[in-house]
C-alpha cells in the first residue's frame, strides 16, 4: 500500500510519524523548506533547517526508524499530479490552501482514489478530519495566510494530526471511513 501525504507540515509531518507503524510505502510531497520556526510546530528536527520537507523527513523516517518512505520535493501541480498520485492506494491532503486541496480533489475525484483531508483553523481553536465524499476547501483570509508556524497551536495540532492518523489506520486495517470535529471540547464523529 502507498500513502501518499500531500503537505508535510505541521499536520502532514506529524500525522506521517504516527503512522509510520502502518505495512504501507509513505510518499511525502511538498515542496517547500524547513526553517528553524517549522521546528516548533512541525515533526522535523535541527538538522532538516534548509532542506526539502519531504526529503528530510524521508531521511528521518530512516535515520529514526529505519523505514523506508518516498520523497517528492515538488509543488503539486495540473502537469503533475498524475506521476505524484497515480500510485497511491491512499491520498492525505494536509496543504494550507485551497488551490492544492482543491487540485487534490479533481485528481482523487477523476481517478477515484481514496482521499482524506485534514485541516486546522487559523486561529487554532477547531480542527477537522474529513474524507472527500464530505468535503470542501475553505479559501484563505489572505492568499499564502500562514498558519501553524510558530508551535503556538502546537496543543491543537497534535489532537488533529493524531485524529489523521488514527484515521488512515482505521482505513488501511478495515476500510473505515470516518469524518471528525477536533476542539478542545474533544474529538467528535460528525
Amino acid at each position: 500500500m502507498r500513502i501518499v501525504f500531500c503537505g508535510v507540515g505541521a499536520l502532514g509531518s506529524t500525522a506521517a510519524v504516527s503512522c509510520r507503524n502502518l505495512d504501507a510505502t509513505p510518499r511525502f510531497v511538498d515542496f517547500d523548506r524547513v526553517e528553524s520556526k517549522n521546528v516548533l510546530a512541525q515533526a522535523f528536527v535541527k538538522q532538516s533547517i534548509g532542506k526539502n520537507k519531504a526529503e528530510a523527513l524521508k531521511l528521518q523516517f530512516s535515520n529514526f526508524y529505519g523505514l523506508k518512505a518516498e520523497a517528492m520535493g515538488v509543488r503539486l501541480a495540473e502537469q503533475n499530479a498524475a506521476a505524484v498520485l497515480s500510485d497511491a492506494d491512499l491520498i492525505v491532503d494536509c496543504f494550507d490552501n485551497a488551490k492544492g486541496r482543491r487540485l487534490v480533489s479533481a485528481f482523487a475525484r477523476e481517478h477515484e482514489r481514496p482521499l482524506v483531508h485534514a485541516a486546522l483553523s487559523a486561529d487554532g481553536t477547531f480542527g477537522l478530519v474529513r474524507w472527500e465524499e464530505r468535503f470542501s476547501a475553505d479559501e484563505e483570509d489572505a492568499e499564502g495566510q500562514a498558519t501553524c508556524e510558530g508551535g503556538e497551536h502546537l496543543p491543537m495540532i497534535a489532537l488533529v494530526s493524531a485524529t489523521l492518523a488514527r484515521t488512515i489506520q482505521d482505513f488501511v486495517k478495515t476500510g473505515q471511513k470516518a469524518d471528525y470535529l477536533v476542539s478542545l471540547n474533544g474529538v467528535r464523529t460528525t
